[in-house]
């Protein structure tokens, strides 16, 4: 009886240990069964989850993504959820935004790179000069294959291509006027060598930050001929004003006298023409009876002439001259007084000698 309870202690579920006491038996390899069924679950969990994201990517809407397949690339331009071969393909995403970097200027610490700004120009003068350029990937397998580092190949040939142009303008166009030309020639080149080594990047901009002379006396004089440019400009567009308002008023005064002149030219014109016409008419009546019509032109102008005269009447010593107006004899009515005796010594009229008398 005893046996058997030892037994059963023994095939079930306790044994008698080294101290002579009792133990549990059976549930260890229990427990590291179910430990090893766990692991192999969260295993299987783990394969399936990186086979659904293995499999997939993610495009933006400002992306494009290079699929590779074994050492073949392929460009992917479409924004959304995609597939791949996990463990076979891969994917290389390029951002496509516009970006930039600058030369010549540090944004990072807010300072000028004198190594990258200082530059010669064509009339031998040094200016320090800040670029900032602007680009975008246009390629997204080239811009991955084509080269190593294409930013840092551009920002070579941006800085080559800058200094050349730089050197070709003297010192006053980089620092006041020509600075849209200096821009469109250094972007001009930096797209033609692009086209030419085709890296898949494509410049979308070069702007001039800022320009000025390296030390402060020189600064200080281009400060002074600019402001006297500007002060010039300022002269210029005032003399402009008063052009402008100055001349519809010359050219008002000048339409009235033109007006004027057309006015009395046709005036002039008009009177001739009736003189011409009454001169003609007198002429046909002329020649009809010219005796007739050579008295009736004499009294005529007789009418038209005698009232202006005035009669002189001297003594015989010539001390005293009255002058009488011709009205005086014509109208006998009038006294002398009356008719405004006039005395003077100098009249530049008819004279007319009468006898003295006793």
């Amino acid at each position: 009886m005893m046996n058997d309870s030892r037994r059963n202690r023994h095939n079930g579920f306790q044994t008698m240990g080294p101290d002579g006491n009792w133990q549990k038996s059976g549930g260890a390899p229990k427990a590291r069964r179910s430990t090893g069924k766990i692991l192999g679950i969260l295993a299987l969990v783990a394969a399936v989850l990186i086979l659904i994201f293995g499999a997939t990517y993610q495009i933006r809407e400002q992306e494009q993504a290079v699929l590779i397949t074994l050492g073949q690339a392929q460009a992917v331009t479409e924004p959304g959820l995609h597939f791949k071969i996990p463990f076979v393909q891969r994917v290389r995403k390029v951002n496509t935004t516009i970006q930039g970097f600058s030369i010549g200027y540090d944004s990072s610490y807010n300072a000028s790179g004198a190594d990258e700004s200082l530059m010669i120009t064509s009339d031998y003068n040094f200016v320090n000069v800040d670029f900032f350029v602007e680009y975008r990937y246009s390629d997204p397998v080239k811009a991955v294959y084509a080269s190593r580092d294409p930013v840092n190949i551009l920002k070579n040939v941006s800085q080559s291509c800058i200094r050349t142009v730089i050197s070709s303008y003297t010192v006053d166009d980089v620092l006041t006027t020509g600075k849209n030309e200096i821009q469109a020639a250094i972007k001009s080149m930096i797209v033609e060598q692009l086209d030419q080594q085709d890296l898949g990047i494509q410049l979308v901009n070069i702007t001039i930050q800022d320009s000025e002379p390296p030390t402060v006396e020189v600064m200080e004089a281009f400060k002074a001929v600019e402001t006297a440019k500007q002060g010039k400009e300022t002269a210029l567009n005032n003399a402009n004003k008063y052009r402008n308002e100055q001349l519809p008023k010359a050219q008002a005064k000048v339409d009235g006298i033109i007006k004027d002149a057309e006015a009395q030219k046709t005036e002039r014109i008009n009177e001739a023409t009736a003189q011409v016409a009454r001169f003609n008419a007198m002429y046909e009546e002329y020649i009809k009876n010219p005796t007739v019509t050579r008295q009736r032109m004499f009294f005529e102008a007789m009418e038209e002439v005698l009232p202006g005269l005035k009669v002189i009447i001297e003594s015989p010593s010539g001390d005293m001259q009255t002058i009488y107006p011709i009205d005086s004899f014509t109208n006998p009515g009038q006294s002398g007084s009356a008719a405004g005796d006039i005395t003077t010594r100098d009249a530049a009229t008819q004279n007319i000698d009468l006898p003295a008398t006793e």
